[in-house]
């Protein structure tokens, strides 16, 4: 599975990654911590950091803000390393604003 293969021993998902067989029992057996709310109809609330899934919700607002940009959001570069360098560029001005 994909979620094992990871190299991070963190697992940061949204609401609906909560499920216990096919995705918090699979992390726990790999040694893995996994950040991921439980939903509001569970019966049970699971515990998890909330400071670190805060974090998640910056970076997924960084590429959003990153996909504004319509060369990066569409692709238009046919060589990776000149997407690459797109995408730094991009990032800079995002990071200065």
């Amino acid at each position: 599975m994909l979620l094992v293969g990871l190299a991070s021993g963190t697992v940061i998902g949204e609401k609906g990654y909560d499920a216990d067989e096919r995705v918090i029992e699979v992390l726990e057996c790999a040694g893995k911590t996994a950040v991921i709310p439980s939903k509001s109809n569970r019966k049970v609330a699971r515990e998890y950091d909330k400071d670190l899934y805060k974090a998640r919700h910056l970076i997924e607002n960084f590429f959003a803000r990153l996909k504004q940009y319509r060369a990066i959001a569409t692709r238009y570069d046919k060589r990776a390393i000149h997407f690459l360098g797109a995408v730094y560029l991009a990032a800079a001005v995002v990071w200065l604003n």
